[in-house]
């Protein structure tokens, strides 16, 4: 009698935990989509610059930057499980402080809720990945990894469905062209109102998670202990240093991040400067992720005839001439320009991180991982400097002239560096001028 050997992906005895902690890939995509949309939503009702408004994206991945590597040394000590309960318990409290924000209409308040939020988005990013990974056997975890991954653009799609349909639509301060221009009491019964409704999606994903908690901590979760022997953290830090196509790489992963939400941020003040609403702009955002998601699968397609680093000097190059584009075409076209580089960014992050942990010791790569999270400050630090050029001429997004461009268009070449430099990193990668031993 003949037996099969194949390995399931996921076995039936887990079943439960594995869709558990997968559903978290979709609960961080959803953060992520729905406050993309909240710069433009905040800039709007509470009379802000576009680098004011751009403190949204500053909280929100400057959580990351700060709980990372915490997080990692947190589950380095204790266990996987742990790290998701810390993860769900601050993810489910920032989302909630949105209540009390709404109530004292203070813009610091929404910040930080995001802010909290992002801390628990650091535990689960950092958490959620190796304990998938290790939910059955070596031979068949990238399979799980990738089966885990595809749930975070329904994710994305979610958020951006919600941001649109329950925010954008029923934001009152948009039916207004110069909103500033009414009187402070009519201002006043608008704000309190739009922020009500700025409020509601992010109270209602607080209580989701909470759900999904109790779920968790009712459910028999696999007892994977992270603790092996103690390797000294200076010898690891020392190590990571030294290793060249590591660090260049957690630079590359920062420019990466920035790109990603420059260009999916101010989606909606490109679209402002050519006369297109921010609930229309919307549906732009979301064919800029359909976009991202379909770059995936051909990304994953064409590693199998070419190395991952060729790929992304592919994917950079293309992604760079999109963003030039965006600079110098002034109307609907270079707003398909601009949707187009999501196909672009689609394989960046996977990949950068792929070519970094590459050869590290499993020790080495639990907290070099936590270093490549980090770099998602990239998101916070680069839109922040995008809004400053924004408000060269003032708060509009077109006052100026740079370059025969408006100043949004001009914008964008910080995303076109980006991919400059991470082109120059493929290279060095691709030609062996960067390895992990310099």
């Amino acid at each position: 009698m003949k037996t099969t050997d194949k390995t399931p992906v996921v076995s039936k005895a887990i079943l439960l935990p594995f869709i558990l902690i997968t559903s978290l890939f979709a609960l961080w995509g959803f953060a992520n989509a729905v406050t993309d949309p909240m710069v433009q939503a905040f800039k709007k009702v509470l009379e802000l610059s576009n680098s004011q408004a751009a403190w949204v994206q500053m909280a929100f991945y400057g959580g990351y930057f700060c709980m990372a590597l915490p997080a990692a040394l947190f589950v380095r000590k204790y266990s996987y499980k742990k790290g998701i309960i810390i993860g769900l318990i601050l993810y489910a409290v920032g989302a909630l402080l949105f209540y009390p924000a709404a109530t004292n209409e203070q813009f610091w308040f929404f910040c930080l809720g995001l802010y909290v939020l992002t801390f628990g988005l650091a535990f689960l990013e950092t958490t959620a990945n190796p304990y998938i990974l290790s939910m059955g056997d070596s031979k068949t975890a990238i399979q799980r990894l990738n089966l885990a991954q595809a749930f975070n653009p329904v994710g994305l799609v979610l958020g951006l469905l919600a941001a649109k349909y329950f925010v954008l639509e029923n934001l009152q301060s948009d039916d207004f062209d110069d909103f500033g221009a009414l009187s402070e009491a009519k201002k006043a019964l608008i704000r309190t109102s739009d922020l009500m409704v700025i409020r509601d999606p992010y109270v209602i994903l607080g209580l989701v998670v909470l759900v999904v908690l109790v779920l968790i901590l009712l459910s028999k979760m696999p007892q994977v202990r992270t603790k092996e022997e103690e390797v000294s953290l200076s010898k690891t830090f020392s190590g990571l240093f030294k290793n060249k196509r590591y660090v260049y790489g957690v630079l590359s992963l920062v420019l990466y991040m920035g790109a990603q939400i420059m260009c999916w941020t101010y989606i909606y003040q490109y679209a402002e400067g050519i006369n297109i609403t921010a609930d229309v702009a919307a549906n732009y955002q979301l064919c800029a992720f359909i976009l991202f998601t379909i770059g995936r699968a051909i990304g994953t397609y064409l590693l199998k005839f070419m190395s991952s680093s060729r790929l992304l000097l592919y994917f950079s190059i293309l992604g760079m001439l999109c963003c030039l584009a965006t600079m110098f075409i002034q109307n609907e076209i270079g707003l398909y320009c601009l949707v187009l580089v999501s196909l672009f960014l689609s394989i960046m992050f996977p990949t950068i991180y792929g070519i970094a942990l590459n050869g590290l010791s499993e020790e080495d790569s639990k907290i070099g991982a936590a270093g490549l999270v980090m770099a998602i400050v990239g998101g916070a630090l680069l839109p922040q400097l995008q809004g400053i050029l924004i408000d060269l001429g003032g708060t509009a997004v077109n006052d100026i002239s740079i370059l025969g461009v408006s100043e949004i268009n001009f914008s964008f070449i910080l995303p076109a560096v980006c991919f400059l430099l991470i082109a120059f990193y493929s290279i060095g990668v691709y030609k062996g001028r960067i390895t992990a031993n310099q």
